[in-house]
Formats: structure tokens, sequence, C-alpha cells
């Protein structure tokens, strides 16, 4: 995706919200978006035609909801990056939705360069969890994994990259910081998944913050 605009379909029932977030993605250098969904069954739909490289996802639509369309998406295309637009009143879908694969969590209100940052982030793989909605989503976690952990425990520079990609470090962050390759960055966080039997950055960040290995802060 270097030097190429990363592509963004929206997903949200609210025609002014879909108009306002096209008007804004299409006028940052390095974006542009290919479709606007107003249900789960069109953002399905153009999410196949046009395989965009991050699809924002309001989770409360009519008919086919954001939840049921992220679990297909990701059915049938494992590498998608969902990016949900979410509001307080939709705490009860959060914790479903990582589950199930989403990589960021966005807040309507938030300013508009933070929706283009988490665009950025989400659209390099990275995890882009905004820390209200994280202190929201860790209230669910009081479950313990229901797969136990690997008996080959982490090391400690794994532990090292859990926690600081659990506050938001992305893998460049991550490599200038422990002085390595960024490639040998990305080996640490599949091992660590592997091990703890996780799909993502953000399952991986959420562990983290539940066990004490890090502290939910603004980086």
């Amino acid at each position: 995706m270097s030097g190429e605009a990363i592509t963004v379909l929206i997903a949200d029932d609210h025609a002014v919200v879909r108009i306002g977030l096209r008007a804004l993605i299409d006028s940052e250098p390095g974006m542009r978006v290919v479709g606007d969904a107003g249900d789960g069954a069109e953002a399905i739909r153009l999410a196949r035609l046009h395989q965009p490289d991050v699809i924002l996802l309001d989770l409360v639509m009519p008919g086919i909801d954001g939840l049921q369309a992220l679990d297909r998406l990701m059915r049938e295309r494992p590498a998608t990056r969902v990016l949900v637009l979410t509001s307080f009143t939709e705490d009860d879908k959060l914790f479903p939705a990582i589950k199930t694969g989403a990589l960021g969590y966005l807040l309507k209100d938030s300013p508009p360069h933070e929706l283009l940052g988490a665009i950025r982030d989400v659209a390099q793989g990275a995890s882009s969890l905004h820390p209200t909605i994280a202190r929201k989503v860790l209230r669910e976690l009081s479950r313990p994994p229901e797969l136990p952990l690997t008996v080959d425990p982490l090391t400690d520079r794994e532990a090292e990259v859990l926690g600081l990609l659990a506050q938001g470090w992305s893998n460049q962050e991550l490599a200038e910081r422990l002085a390595v390759r960024e490639r040998t960055v990305r080996s640490h966080v599949s091992s660590i998944l592997a091990k703890l039997h996780l799909a993502n950055r953000t399952q991986a960040a959420l562990y983290a913050l539940r066990s004490g290995l890090a502290q939910l802060v603004e980086k």
C-alpha cells in the first residue's frame, strides 16, 4: 500500500454521517473513499466489490447490523481491517466485535484528526483503541480466556512487546524502541498471538491490560 491512497469504505445508516465522513476523508491527502453503505448488506456487497484497505463500520444498522456484517466479512476475508464507529450506548456489542476481529474502535464524537490517525493505524494492521472505549470493554473482560495458554510461556522480550503494543505502539515504533528490525517485531507479535490463542493486536492489547502487563495510558 506504500505510495498509494488508503481506500476506505463507510458503513453507517445515517446519511448525514456518511456525507460528513466522506468529505473529511476525501479531503485528506493519501486517502480515498471508494463507497458508502447505509446497512450491513450493502456494506458486505461493497466490501466484496472494492476490497478497501479500511472499513469504517457502525455497529447499529437496520437489517444485517454491523456485528453480523463484521462476522461475514471476516469469514470471507480474514485480512479485512475494520475500524468500528460507536457511541456510549453500544457497549454490549464492543466485546463481541473484538472477538470477531475488528482492529479499532472510535467514538463518533472524536476529533477529525483522531479519526484520520485511526484509519492510518488500522490500514497498517495496528490496533487503534480509544482509551474511553478500552475502559468500557475492559469491564466485559472479567472471564478467563476460553483457551488456556500454551505450555510455552512468553519470553521476556515478548512480554515487553505485548506491554508496549497495549499502549498503542506501532511496529515501526517498537522496532526503534527495541533497536531491531520491523520484521523481528512482526515475528514477536505473531508468536504472542499464537501462544495466547488470540486473533489480532486488539485482542492482545486487551489481554495485556486485563492481566496487568500494561496500563491504559495516553501514548
